[in-house]
């Protein structure tokens, strides 16, 4: 069997793209110069899945604790990431015919409360024009049975610097990005509540998990997801990111098999946690994102998108050009 994420294990499954004259931001990658599970992810490897049928004309880069400086204070070492990437970026537009790195969410710590302006001001520097906002991450768990249980550290949403950091985000006109597992909507619900003034993007769904403790419960933790959904999206100030749904902890099992899915194979099994997000959130407040290089584990760019365009083939054209690129156009100023 090839590797899953390998470059033969992928081409196993090939499709025909699906509208491909559709302008499209991917609104969500990393990039990696040293070699983890998929190996690097560079330009190239970017250029490589963007230039792979359909019309992704930008990308926005995520942090992804990538090329941080080793030296230095350590709530400035983050800016060595946006360094990376804004040199990255700025090769990117030199050729017209691939996608364009446009915009650069980066970290910072947000426990720092209003001194994070000082990391905040480093990364604009650094950005050169494309620093549009931080992502601090929140996922915690306590299993012991999940390859990603956020480094052991407690979710800090509850925190008053941490809430202080991220007004401060708001106040200065910078988004808020994160990520965290299913049992934490409501940690995030709170969060969104105490900081209305903030523009806060939620990540992967808020993780559904399928896998350790959590396998063999995927109706019961749906249900649960749900409710949690449909109330977080009566919050204004939040933006739904859809997609990383392949993700090994997602429990789809699709890294374990002898092919990746097809496209339908995709749609049959995930539609129905991207049409409810959808629903409740509408389609200005929705993005979607290719998680890539980590949901490379699972499918393939072009499938992964072809499958994106058929969740949504009933909607209008205005709702799926707001989905594809005109939310995350406005949202990250790209």
């Amino acid at each position: 069997m090839p590797t899953p994420a390998s470059d033969k294990w992928l081409a196993s499954v090939t499709e025909d793209i699906i509208d491909p004259g559709r302008p499209i931001i991917d609104a969500h990658h990393h990039l990696w110069e040293t070699p983890l599970l998929w190996g690097t992810y560079v330009l190239e490897d970017l250029w490589a899945d963007t230039g792979s049928g359909h019309n992704v004309e930008k990308t926005v880069f995520i942090d992804c604790h990538s090329n941080y400086r080793q030296d230095g204070p350590q709530h400035l070492k983050p800016i060595g990431e946006t360094e990376y990437v804004a040199a990255v970026a700025e090769a990117s537009a030199r050729d017209a015919d691939q996608a364009t790195i446009a915009g650069i969410v980066s970290h910072a710590d947000m426990t720092l409360g209003e001194a994070v302006e000082e990391v905040l001001e480093a990364h604009e520097a650094a950005g050169k024009g494309l620093f549009r906002g931080i992502r601090h991450a929140g996922p915690h768990d306590e299993t012991g049975t999940l390859s990603n249980a956020g480094r052991g550290r407690p979710c800090p949403y509850g925190r008053e610097d941490f809430r202080t950091g991220v007004k401060t985000l708001g106040r200065l006109g910078y988004t808020y990005d994160t990520w965290h597992f299913f049992h934490q909507n409501q940690d995030y619900l709170a969060l969104a509540r105490a900081v209305p003034d903030t523009i806060m993007i939620l990540d992967h769904f808020g993780t559904p998990l399928g896998v350790g403790a959590y396998a063999g419960k995927r109706e019961e933790i749906f249900e649960q997801w749900q409710q949690d959904i449909a109330d977080i999206a009566e919050c204004p100030n939040v933006v739904a990111k859809l997609g990383g749904l392949a993700m090994p902890d997602n429990g789809f099992g699709w890294d374990q098999n002898e092919r990746p899915p097809s496209s339908d194979e995709f749609v049959a099994v995930q539609s129905r946690y991207y049409l409810h997000t959808i629903e409740c959130f509408g389609p200005e407040r929705c993005m979607f994102e290719s998680n890539f290089p980590v949901d490379k584990l699972s499918i393939s760019y072009h499938v992964l998108w072809n499958g994106l365009k058929k969740i949504v083939a009933d909607f209008s054209e205005d709702e799926k050009h707001a989905m594809f690129y005109g939310t995350a156009s406005r949202v990250y100023r790209v």
